[in-house]
């Protein structure tokens, strides 16, 4: 009696799409945000109470007769804890709240802001870009300095890296570059990264300025003139 050629070799299993459809719709069934009361399955749990202070750690179902005894709920808030930590709370204020705190770091999202540069800037003018781009970066927002030349201002191009580099000298205290400032064609960029909240300081600034009312300065940049002997 001969055997087939393939006896013996192991099929490949595949997932049973019934069986994941199964799983699928008890997920759906489950509720949604962190465990709390009954579904806490943690022996023991670090309480804190209904006015924020710590209780300490006691078994989970003594937990929860004392949140029941505040008429409120246990919510697992720290659950990769050990032990988790559950907080005696209203979970319909608790999920409230936590919506509030995700809308407000959605608004705070940090942006790219632009500050434009000339080889010919004078004082006055590069202090004015200065004092702009350190506001940005006062606010935690992301910075590109982008210094332009004109056609015949490529000719001697070191003006503009020692202005640039004078630029990227006064905002240390504020930013750190990401890369070395880069030229490529006709323009020369570095991206600068606010230093730690805690360590942002004003030196050209007198007052942070809102940076709503730094945008419509922006707006107002002069734009590039490539006419004339310029392209000579």
């Amino acid at each position: 009696m001969s055997l087939p050629q393939n006896y013996g070799v192991r099929r490949p299993s595949y997932p049973n799409r019934n069986q994941n459809n199964r799983r699928s719709q008890f997920n759906r069934g489950q509720p949604q945000g962190p465990r709390r009361n009954e579904r806490i399955k943690a022996p023991e749990v670090r309480v804190i109470g209904p006015d924020g202070q710590q209780i300490g750690i006691m078994p989970t179902h003594l937990a929860l007769q004392r949140a029941r005894d505040y008429r409120l709920d246990l919510v697992e808030i720290a659950a990769t804890a050990r032990p988790p930590v559950c907080r005696i709370v209203d979970f319909g204020k608790y999920q409230y709240e936590e919506s509030k705190k995700q809308k407000k770091q959605k608004a705070a999202t940090v942006r790219l802001k632009e500050v434009k540069l000339r080889p010919r800037c004078d004082v006055h003018d590069l202090m004015i870009k200065i004092r702009r781009a350190e506001n940005f970066l006062y606010h935690g927002h992301k910075l590109k300095l982008i210094l332009s030349f004109r056609y015949r201002e490529l000719e001697h191009p070191e003006i503009g890296i020692e202005l640039m580099k004078r630029a990227m000298a006064e905002l240390t205290h504020i930013g750190t570059p990401d890369h070395p400032a880069r030229l490529m064609g006709r323009s020369m960029t570095v991206m600068l990264t606010p230093v730690a909240q805690g360590k942002r300081k004003l030196l050209h600034n007198t007052a942070a300025v809102p940076v709503d009312e730094i945008d419509e300065e922006e707006e107002d940049e002069d734009e590039d003139d490539d006419g004339g002997d310029d392209k000579e």
